[in-house]
Order: structure tokens, then C-alpha cells, then sequence
């Protein structure tokens, strides 16, 4: 209610990007302290053993995780734990050390409970992120994304390596990584995306020394015959152990704010809901719920969340629903969602997956 009706009015007058950067300064502040941790963990912590999971290997207190976009630079593992979420994506980091599209790169879509998002994968690079992070303990399951550097000088060839930088420094950080082939808001677009070139990739990456889950995360914008064919591609790399479904949407039709002057950037939030459910259940049937799947894309609700594990999501990630409900979201889907599974008879989350589909 706090951050309802007092903060959030006065955060959203605020320029978006200043707004989340002060948000992480302040995060890992907190999460140095062992006496913050636990006053956050008193206000927002919420736990429940219907709630706990095994995915992959992984055990989760809960499904619900922060997804990557949030805490690009690795800054907030210690605090995110005590926020109520189960995990965390970091990222995305690039082979290289990247400042991301010109600014401004944020805006707020707010009768669209959406936010467009432009940034170009900013972050310090592997390089950097991956020495600041070694050896490092984490309070809960991590996982780090990885994707190209926005270098419109890199050709498919020079993006492989790229991604294989990056992929090679991280893999050893946390519980498994992620390869972002679907942020829109590069300078070539979605390359690795059409499956010629990301069976081009994975060859690449099937070389290094696979130790930890991998997990593809793909676009939304995406017709079933083109799903197929990354589903062939795949199925040649046994090394994949999921996708995340999805990333941001380029989409803008159905809209209700005017972004014609917003030329660059693509959208989060509500309007992304729809489109990554489908391409769960989509997945998940024809797959026989051979791959875990993560959804993500306009949760809001322990009702959204709960409609994406049914159609098959094992785990569930999130950012603008937070950002528009506030940090007392994740406590709010949590408690919901076990109030959703007694109501219909399960014992555990586990059971409620791709319910919908038995």
C-alpha cells in the first residue's frame, strides 16, 4: 500500500533509468548488512514448503525469480534472497564491456502496465564481472545470462565468439546460465534467434566444458513453424536443458499509449503475457515436458504466475510487475499461489505444472 499510493507516484515522475539505478545502489547497500537482510526478509520473506522445488537439479524455496534486465552488473544477490524471490537471474553480460543504446532508453507505458525498454544490454563485460564474482558464495540459486555484445561491428562469425567469451568466464558463476538470443534492442537485431545461426552457435558453445544447466532464452514474437525449427536445432545439442519463454516483445499493436515518438525499444510487461503463455503450453506439449521451461513476460498476479506454471513452466521470472506493484509482489504471488494449489487439490507446485495440459 506504501509503495501503491505514496511511492510509486513520486518514482514515476522521476526519469525510469535514474529511478532503478538509485533502486540498486541502495539494494546492495542493504544486502551487506546481515541485520537488513533479515528486517527485509521480515517484511517481505514469506515461506511455504508446497512452494519448494527441484528443477534441473536446483532446489528453489519457491518458483518465483528475478528475472535478468534487473541486476545487470551481479550487484544484488545478497539482497534479492530477502525480497521473497526464490532465485535470480544476473545479467546479461556480453563478451565485452558495453554502455548500451543512448539514452533516454526506459519509458514507462503506464496504461499499458508496460515498460519500453531500450537499454542495449549495459553492462561491465565478462572480463570484469566474471573476476569480481569468482569463487563467490550465493544465498540462493543464481543464474547469469549471457548474450552478444551490442558491437554493430561484430558480423555473425565475431557474435559466436563473442558469445563464447562470455559463456566460457561465466558458466563456472552460479547454478546455470543462460543464452540470451533474444534481446531486440541490438544493433543487428535478434541474429542468433533464426535457427541457422544458433545451430551455428550451440555448435560453438558445445565445444567448451558444459558443467551446469543451460537454458535458451527466446523471443515472443514467434510463429509455431519458426518454433519447430528452433525445436530441431536444439534437439541436436543434448548439453540445452531449457528455454526461458520469453524476452521482451517488438510488438506494439494493441497498445493504448502513443509510443510513435519512442522510435527505438521494445516492450516488457502486460502485453507480453499472452504471447510467452502460448509459447509455454506450445512447448511443453509437443516436447512432452521433455525441456524445462521458464516463463516470463507480464506476471502481476499469483493468478498470471499460476496460469504459466499450469501450462508448463517449472519456474517463473519477473521485473515490471514489480516495478508497477512493488517488492511486496513476490510475498503477494507466493501466498497466492499456495491458496491456488490447495484449491485444486495439489500438495506441491511440482504437481501443478503443465497441468493443463494432462
Amino acid at each position: 500500500m506504501l509503495y501503491k499510493y505514496v511511492l510509486k507516484p513520486i518514482l514515476f515522475m522521476q526519469d525510469p533509468e535514474k529511478v532503478h539505478d538509485r533502486f540498486v545502489k541502495v539494494g546492495s547497500v542493504l544486502g551487506k548488512f546481515k541485520m537488513m537482510r533479515f528486517l527485509v526478509k521480515v517484511v517481505y520473506g514469506y515461506e511455504n514448503s508446497m512452494l519448494n522445488t527441484e528443477v534441473a537439479g536446483i532446489k528453489f524455496k519457491n518458483p518465483i525469480g528475478l528475472s535478468a534486465g534487473f541486476d545487470k552488473n551481479c550487484q544484488l544477490t545478497e539482497i534479492i534472497p530477502s525480497a521473497g524471490f526464490g532465485f535470480e537471474e544476473m545479467g546479461s553480460v556480453t563478451g565485452e564491456k558495453c554502455e548500451g543504446n543512448e539514452k533516454p532508453r526506459l519509458f514507462r507505458l503506464k496504461k499499458d502496465k508496460a515498460i519500453l525498454v531500450n537499454y542495449g544490454l549495459v553492462n561491465k563485460g565478462a572480463e570484469y564481472l566474471s573476476k569480481e564474482l569468482e569463487g563467490k558464495k550465493f544465498l540462493f540459486p543464481v543464474g547469469v545470462s549471457v548474450a552478444k555484445t551490442n558491437d554493430r561491428k561484430l558480423d555473425t562469425e565475431g557474435g559466436i565468439k563473442d558469445y563464447a567469451k562470455a559463456f566460457k568466464l561465466m558458466h563456472p558463476t552460479g547454478d546455470y546460465t543462460t543464452i540470451n538470443v533474444s534481446c531486440p534492442n541490438l544493433s543487428d537485431g535478434q541474429t542468433f534467434g533464426y535457427p541457422d545461426n544458433l545451430d551455428k552457435l550451440l555448435k560453438e558453445i558445445s565445444k567448451q566444458k558444459i558443467i551446469k544447466p543451460v537454458f535458451l532464452k527466446l523471443k515472443p514474437d514467434m510463429d509455431l513453424e519458426k518454433v519447430d525449427k528452433v525445436l530441431e536445432v536444439v534437439e541436436r545439442y543434448k548439453f540445452v536443458t531449457g528455454f526461458i519463454f520469453s524476452n521482451l516483445t517488438v510488438d506494439r499493436k494493441g497498445l493504448i499509449t502513443d509510443t510513435s515518438k519512442m522510435k527505438e525499444g521494445s516492450v516488457s510487461g502486460k502485453p507480453v503475457k499472452e504471447k510467452s503463455t502460448k509459447l509455454i503450453r506450445y512447448v511443453y506439449k509437443k516436447t512432452k515436458g521433455k525441456y524445462v521451461i521458464m516463463g516470463c513476460g507480464g506476471i502481476f498476479s499469483a493468478e498470471d504466475a499460476y496460469e504459466k506454471i499450469k501450462a508448463g513452466a517449472s519456474l517463473i521470472q519477473l521485473v515490471t510487475g514489480m516495478i508497477y506493484e512493488g517488492p511486496g509482489l513476490i510475498k503477494k504471488i507466493n501466498k497466492g499461489l499456495v491458496k491456488l494449489l490447495k484449491r485444486d487439490g495439489f500438495s506441491s507446485i511440482d504437481e501443478a505444472v503443465g497441468a493443463d495440459l494432462k
